[in-house]
């Protein structure tokens, strides 16, 4: 394949001279993408530069007995443009703007019918998404049975894809794999060209997945069967594509994909830095203090973080009694945590409190009477774990706690294999972040340097995700009632992962004490404004290591990370202001360290930089290195 992918094109690839063809292009004429429906057959095709990408595939919907992607005919077409810009409330940039056209096709059967099919694509300049829209003119119920498009990829790819609380799958290659897999999925076109396939919007119905035949370059989507009564509108299928695989985790496809903000006043939802106790559970300081589940222990959380620049403390599972025990009323705290005394003395320190809600006594004692009562104490947020139910169900119950949520004007957090992240922070910017990942120490388990640098690029496409990263105590935290294993990595990884990560919250796992023990590389933490202005990302390669760059006012953090792989990266800073001069203090794993052996160990170097730079920067095995560019006035 080439390695050229400037211009995406698509050139007539039917033999027959009474063709039916639509073309759609993005706005910059980069992206085409055709359907035809020849021979009562709809399909889709895509191309880049003349090297055939998606060759003719089979496109469609089967809804009851009724197959739309065969034995149908376009009966009209719509086509429009849109343009827009937009603020964030909880983004990744400020600003976004919204740029497509769009074509919507009337399809029919060949049987009479009172059930109609529009098929609606969008083309974007960074990639392009379908849906399908189901109508019944009777109002009877119609039943969804699946959808029957496969892509057929001309050259065989490499892929990765999403592997809920694990490490990530991948590379794999698609010819050799006969599997099913999760998204968002990856592909490895060629070494200029990379897709992500994913979904936006998802509403009401279950996640897709993604289904490889191992024989063939080619791949379909399984659907839960649903039924619905009048219309059946499907989560948005979409194709992010890039020269690279930042081009991907930069892209906002996914959420100018959703509808706009539903909440009026969003001066509520203020994204930020939270102290969590869960995991410093049984830590003995120096001063022989002990942190417990208790009232005692929160007001000594709620102290640190008001005097280092941390907005949030988040009071996790268990304060309202055995969370999984459905006598266990989350109105009512349990024994030694008194929550009105601890909501006071968080509000005179203008500190937020965020508590944790399980499925289970949410639904026992009710969800809005247990939102309205944490909203009723003072609560900023709520952090919902362990949702049940079939996967449609949890789609639509995540809706409905964020709607209520938002009514009592609560943030809110998913963890525990939650519903994928779609792009539905826009409608909903409360939904802060989830942990759709493998946070560290999660699961009972740790993960490795290779899921720091693998992650960001698959999970993190989707949105905002809860690592939980930031561990200063790397050599003894497994000693801790919470913390099952050994964490493997460098201190100056964990403080480079914040950077890396992009969540409304940064929950800091542990001990005000160990943060203290490193002051000056804790001081970096401190400097981190709540939420960052921006996020580029510079250089990086999947698995292997990431560099991001995000904005902060008029200052700048640069976070790296590497795989078990000691590296030498150069950053280039042409993103800067052309003509200003920062004061560079670098974050540095230290000559001897490394992910297991030597896990502390760091340094602190300064230094001035211009805009247009290189800036060379090491990072030991299993390692990072954040940059922090504070501009000389």
């Amino acid at each position: 394949m080439k390695k050229i992918w400037f211009f995406i094109i698509v050139i007539s690839m039917f033999s027959c001279k009474n063709e039916k063809v639509e073309q759609l292009k993005s706005p910059d004429g980069n992206i085409v993408v055709a359907i035809s429906n020849e021979k009562g057959l709809l399909q889709i095709s895509h191309l880049v530069k003349g090297d055939t990408i998606i060759g003719n595939s089979p496109l469609g919907i089967q809804i009851q007995d009724l197959d739309f992607s065969t034995h149908v005919t376009i009966q009209d077409i719509e086509e429009s443009t849109f343009d827009e810009k937009w603020h964030t409330v909880n983004g990744k940039n400020e600003i976004v703007r919204n740029h497509y056209n769009e074509k919507i096709f009337h399809i029919r059967g060949e049987t009479e019918s009172d059930i109609s099919c529009d098929l609606v694509l969008r083309c974007y300049n960074d990639g392009f998404a379908y849906r399908f829209i189901i109508k019944n003119i009777s109002g009877d119920s119609i039943q969804w049975k699946g959808e029957n498009t496969k892509l057929n990829f001309e050259n065989d790819f490499l892929y990765w894809a999403y592997n809920g609380e694990q490490h990530n799958i991948g590379p794999v290659r698609c010819s050799s794999s006969q599997a099913k897999v999760r998204t968002p999925m990856v592909l490895e076109l060629d070494d200029s060209l990379y897709m992500a396939i994913h979904e936006a919007e998802i509403v009401r119905y279950a996640p897709m997945n993604i289904q490889l035949d191992g024989t063939e370059k080619s791949l379909g989507f399984i659907i839960d069967e649903t039924s619905e009564k009048g219309e059946l509108q499907t989560s948005w299928r979409t194709f992010i594509v890039g020269k690279r695989p930042g081009d991907l985790l930069e892209s906002d496809l996914l959420v100018n994909l959703n509808e706009p903000c539903k909440i009026e006043d969003t001066s509520w939802i203020k994204p930020g830095k939270s102290l969590w106790d869960w995991r410093v559970w049984g830590y003995k300081a120096k001063d022989g203090f002990e942190y417990e589940l208790n009232t005692i222990s929160h007001k000594r959380f709620i102290d640190f973080a008001s005097e280092n620049n941390i907005q949030y403390l988040l009071i996790d599972a268990d304060w309202y009694g055995p969370e999984f025990s459905d006598s266990s009323d989350p109105t009512a705290a349990r024994e030694g945590i008194n929550i009105e005394e601890c909501m006071a003395y968080a509000k005179k320190k203008k500190i937020g409190v965020i508590l944790y809600l399980n499925d289970v006594g949410a639904k026992k004692f009710g969800l809005e009477r247990v939102l309205k009562q944490f909203s009723d104490w003072g609560a900023v947020g709520v952090k919902y774990g362990f949702m049940q139910g079939s996967w449609e169900d949890k789609v639509r119950h995540t809706r409905e706690v964020v709607a209520l949520c938002a009514k009592y004007r609560l943030m809110v957090d998913f963890h525990d294999n939650p519903v994928p992240p779609g792009g539905d922070r826009r409608t909903y910017p409360n939904l802060i972040t989830r942990e759709f990942c493998h946070a560290q120490a999660d699961a009972k388990r740790s993960y490795f340097p290779e899921t720091a640098v693998t992650s960001p690029f698959i999970n993190m496409i989707a949105g905002p995700l809860d690592y939980t990263n930031g561990w200063f105590d790397l050599n003894n935290a497994h000693s801790r009632i919470r913390v099952f294993e050994e964490i493997p990595g460098t201190v100056a990884a964990e403080v480079a992962k914040l950077v890396v990560a992009y969540s409304g919250w940064m929950v800091l796992p542990d001990s005000p004490e160990e943060y203290l023990k490193k002051d000056d590389l804790f001081d970096c933490i401190r400097k981190m404004p709540p939420q960052f202005d921006s996020f580029k990302v510079l250089d990086g390669k999947i698995g292997a290591y990431i560099s991001v760059a995000r904005k902060a006012g008029d200052n700048w953090f640069i976070g790296s990370l590497t795989n078990r792989d000691a590296r030498d990266v150069e950053l280039d800073l042409a993103f800067l202001p052309e003509g200003k001069k920062y004061k560079a203090l670098i974050y540095s794993d230290a000559a001897n360290s490394h992910y297991t052996e030597d896990k502390e160990s760091y340094q602190v170097e300064e230094e001035v930089v211009l805009a247009g730079d290189m800036l060379k920067i090491s990072m030991a095995p299993g390692g990072g290195n954040t940059v922090f560019l504070e501009e000389l006035k």
